[in-house]
């Protein structure tokens, strides 16, 4: 080893049972302090979003029989990369000291003196029996829970599993990796005296959106699985606890479990409309197809922003008012510029942007449209000076109805919205695999650019379409998209009430 060079460091990391936001805050510091990330074929993609962009990504998974790198080539190359002097990841689903070999890569890495650190993880024993409804303990039911593994050493010349003892030593039994192996953890199990009756579940892909549970007796469950074709990875639970399932199952009974919608958001926005479709139990796919740009001059001069030559200002977005805070502070100006100017918002959205600087909203139209506006803007509009902070391809519907009333309108385009295609190839294949069944749209922008992006192919008949608007919904047709679903309250909020009503009428609840 080369004494010049320090030797690295490598953190052992549980990355939890599969949803990513299971994995710890400090797995999460670790992850992004490294070098090196190894990972394995049950970590989630978007825990890996946490490492550096710059980090070596090394994928060394292993699925039944298929190995993409083996344990003793693992051990080899976290040690090489470690006396490289890097900071090396090693991702393990679930904990990596339950059943996850941590311990024996950990053994590699003391024999060759290097340094290292064990970060547990939520193990996929509990955490995916909890997300099915299922609690391992019950004071009434389980005082006693075994963990075993499904799938010993294969080097091995007989088991180590002493069946006499667990098949009725415990109450709740929890094997992983054992659905190859049911047949004859079913057959142990009673032939060591555990009842034909009792009650077990298989859940495959545990605290995903894909999750699947299939619960039986030890009598059926061989044949239930051969005939649903339930295939690992997945967890085996044993034991009266099971039958728990029925009243505290929560995660796939939500209104929106196992359906996945595309959110067409820009990547700064996409956050809080995927949180609350998340919470009804969607799978999103963020696709944000639309970046949002500063426009730098945005025809905003020193004195145009001089609030007091305007009467209002009126800001029709979010994005509108971020931009022109922005180009604020790029002319030495702040808030105090607006002077005695009237500030207008179109939806709540807005004018909680606006709040944010400390000022206050002196008008939000009933409905979030510019004809609304129009209509029920506050005052007689002749004669005073308004002030629109927009997007540069903002419809001119606003401006020009103003202006027939009399009113002097100055536009100021302070952002504009780019192509982003970064996600467009991945997309494509789930629509045409037929993975996909909505699409949001939150402005005509997204459905333009969403449209070129798909480069021809075409959104099944099945796949429901969403639109936040009216004038949203006008673009999508224009474009050969008919809305299954437009907003009433042209918010967030609205439209994701608007997908939950529309789930909730097809399944005729």
């Amino acid at each position: 080893m080369n004494a010049d060079k320090p030797t690295g460091k490598v953190y052992l990391i549980g990355a939890g049972p599969g949803d990513p936001k299971l994995l710890t805050i400090r797995g999460a510091e670790a992850l992004a302090r490294a070098d090196v990330v190894v990972y394995d074929r049950l970590v989630h993609p978007a825990i890996l979003k946490h490492a550096r962009p710059d980090a070596e990504m090394i994928y060394v998974g292993k699925a039944s029989s298929r190995h993409a790198m083996k344990q003793e080539e693992i051990n080899r190359l976290l040690v090489l990369k470690a006396r490289e002097g890097k900071v090396v990841a090693r991702l393990k689903g679930g904990d990596p000291f339950v059943f996850g070999r941590g311990g024996e890569e950990a053994e590699e890495l003391f024999a060759h003196g290097i340094e290292f650190e064990v970060i547990p993880g939520i193990t996929s024993a509990t955490a995916v029996p909890a997300y099915a409804g299922i609690p391992v303990t019950h004071r009434k039911l389980c005082s006693a829970l075994g963990i075993i593994t499904g799938h010993e050493d294969p080097t091995k010349t007989e088991s180590s599993v002493k069946w006499d003892r667990i098949a009725t030593g415990m109450d709740t039994l929890v094997f992983l990796m054992g659905v190859e192996n049911l047949p004859e953890i079913v057959s142990e199990l009673v032939r060591h005296g555990r009842p034909k009756e009792t009650p077990i579940a298989l859940i495959r892909w545990g605290t995903r959106p894909e999750q699947e549970t299939l619960v039986g007796t030890l009598e059926t469950i061989v044949r239930q699985v051969e005939e649903t074709g339930l295939e690992s990875p997945a967890v085996i639970v044993v034991g009266e606890v099971v039958a728990l399932r029925e009243k505290l199952r929560w995660f796939d009974n939500r209104p929106l479990f196992g359906k996945k919608v595309i959110v067409t958001r820009s990547r700064e926005q996409a956050s809080a409309l995927t949180e609350k479709l998340e919470a009804l139990g969607a799978e999103v796919i963020e696709f944000p197809v639309i970046r949002i740009v500063p426009i730098a001059e945005c025809g905003m001069r020193n004195a145009e922003l001089l609030g007091r030559e305007f009467d209002w200002i009126i800001f029709t977005s979010a994005n509108g008012v971020e931009c022109f805070v922005r180009r604020l502070i790029e002319l030495a100006l702040d808030v105090r510029a607006m002077g005695r100017a009237k500030l207008g918002a179109i939806g709540p959205a807005t004018a909680a942007a606006i709040e944010r600087y400390g000022l206050r909203v002196d008008y939000v139209p009933s409905e979030f449209v510019a004809e609304a506006v129009v209509r029920d803007f506050p005052e007689d509009p002749r004669g005073k000076k308004i002030l629109l902070a927009r997007a540069k391809e903002a419809r001119e519907v606003l401006p020009e109805k103003l202006a027939e009333l009399g009113a002097e309108v100055h536009v100021a385009a302070v952002y504009e919205t780019m192509v982003e295609d970064a996600e467009a190839a991945r997309v494509r294949k789930m629509i045409e695999a037929g993975e996909v069944d909505a699409v949001t749209f939150t402005s005509s922008s997204t459905v333009k650019n969403f449209m070129s992006l798909l480069e021809g192919a075409k959104l099944p008949e099945r796949v429901t379409i969403v639109c936040i608007g009216p004038v949203t919904a006008q673009t999508a047709r224009e474009l050969g998209l008919e809305p299954d679903v437009v907003a009433e309250e042209h918010t967030i909020e609205g439209l994701v009430e608007a997908v939950l009503k529309r789930e909730l009428r097809e399944s005729g609840e």
